[in-house]
C-alpha cells in the first residue's frame, strides 16, 4: 500500500499528467482532443471582431466609389484566419508557459493537455498561413504591394501577443494593439484596397469596432486578473488594477457610441444603431458588478455580440 501511494504521489493525477505532456509535445502522452475541443479552441465568440471592421470598411467603399466583392471577401478571409491564427497561438504559448494551467474561463487545448503543444502551433502556423494567402490575394487584385509590408507587422502582431520571449500581451499592451489591427486598420484596409482611398469616414468607423475590439480583450484579462498576476503575466488589467479595469471597460464602450453619434449626424439610418445600447448598456452593468468569473465569461460573450451587431447594423446605416 505504502509502495503504491508513494508511486500515485510522484506522477501526478492523469490530467497533470496530460497536460504536462501535451505541453513537452509528446503526442503519444498527451489527451485526444475532439472535434468540439479544436472548434472551441478557435474561439467562435471573438470572430465578430473580424467581421464587423470588414462590414464597415466596405460599406463606407460602397458609398463613396462602390465596393469589390471579391476583394471583400478576401479581406474577410485574411481577418477570419489570422483571427483563429491567434487564438491558436495564444492557447500555444501560454499553454508551453504554464499560465493556463489554471483557468476560470474555459479550458484551453495546450494547457489543460486536450492537445499536444506541437500540434496547436501547427494548427496556428496553417491558419497564419491562409491568411497570409488570402491578404497576397488581395494586393495582387488591388495591385498596392506596399501592403505586403503591413501583411507582415500584422502576423508578427499576431505572433508575438503572447510568443516570443517578450510578448507584448505580457506587458499590458494588448489592448492597444487590438485596438488598432481590429480597429483602424483593419476597416481603413478593407476601405483602401477596394477603392484606393481612405476616406475619413473609415477612420471614424475604424475607431468604433477598435474600441469594442479593446473592451472584449479587457474583459477577458479581467475576468484573468488572479491568475495572470500570479503568472507574471501583467495584463493591462493587472496594471491598472480591477476596479480601474471595469471601469475603463465602461469609458471605452461608451466612447464607441460617441462615433455612432457622429455618424448619426450625415447618414439618416445611423441613429438606429443606438438600439444595440439594449445589449451593450447591461454588459458594462454586470462588468461593474460582477462577483464570479462566470458573470465576467457572460459579460465577454455579450460583448463580442455587441461588437458584431453594432458594427453590421452601421455598415447597413451607412450603405443604405
Amino acid at each position: 500500500m505504502a509502495t503504491t501511494s508513494k508511486n500515485s504521489n510522484r506522477s501526478g493525477n492523469p490530467a497533470t499528467r496530460s497536460a504536462k505532456a501535451a505541453r513537452s509535445g509528446n503526442p503519444a502522452a498527451a489527451s485526444t482532443a475532439t472535434a468540439r475541443d479544436w472548434i472551441a479552441g478557435a474561439r467562435p465568440r471573438t470572430l465578430t471582431l473580424a467581421v464587423a471592421p470588414v462590414a464597415l470598411g466596405t460599406a463606407v467603399a460602397y458609398v463613396i466609389e462602390g465596393y469589390d466583392l471579391p476583394v471583400a471577401l478576401l479581406c474577410l478571409a485574411v481577418a477570419v484566419f489570422l483571427q483563429i491564427g491567434v487564438n491558436f497561438a495564444n492557447d500555444y504559448s501560454d499553454g508551453v508557459r504554464g499560465t493556463d494551467t489554471v483557468r476560470v474561463g474555459p479550458q484551453r487545448l495546450t494547457g489543460s493537455g486536450a492537445a499536444p503543444a506541437k500540434t496547436v502551433l501547427t494548427v496556428a502556423l496553417v491558419f497564419f498561413g491562409l491568411g497570409a494567402l488570402a491578404g497576397l490575394a488581395d494586393v495582387v487584385l488591388s495591385g498596392q504591394y506596399w501592403l505586403l509590408a503591413v501583411g507582415v507587422v500584422a502576423l508578427a502582431a499576431a505572433w508575438f501577443y503572447t510568443g516570443g520571449r517578450k510578448p507584448y500581451g505580457y506587458s499590458g499592451f494588448g489592448e492597444l494593439v487590438a485596438f488598432l489591427f481590429f480597429g483602424p486598420i483593419a476597416v481603413i484596409g478593407t476601405t483602401y484596397v477596394q477603392i484606393g482611398e481612405v476616406p475619413f469616414d473609415a477612420v471614424m468607423a475604424g475607431l468604433l469596432v477598435g474600441l469594442f475590439a479593446a473592451a472584449v480583450l479587457l474583459v477577458n484579462n479581467i475576468r484573468d486578473i488572479e491568475q495572470d498576476s500570479l503568472a507574471g503575466k501583467r495584463t493591462l488589467a493587472v496594471r491598472i488594477g480591477d476596479r480601474a479595469a471595469r471601469i475603463l471597460f465602461g469609458v471605452l464602450l461608451l466612447t464607441a457610441y460617441g462615433v455612432v453619434a457622429y455618424f448619426s449626424v450625415f447618414y439618416v439610418f445611423a441613429p438606429y444603431v443606438f438600439f444595440s445600447l439594449l445589449l451593450v448598456a447591461p454588459v458594462v452593468l454586470i462588468v461593474l458588478t460582477a462577483r464570479t468569473a462566470s458573470e465576467l465569461v457572460l459579460a465577454l460573450q455579450l460583448t463580442s455580440i455587441g461588437a458584431l451587431l453594432t458594427g453590421v447594423t452601421l455598415a447597413a446605416a451607412i450603405a443604405f
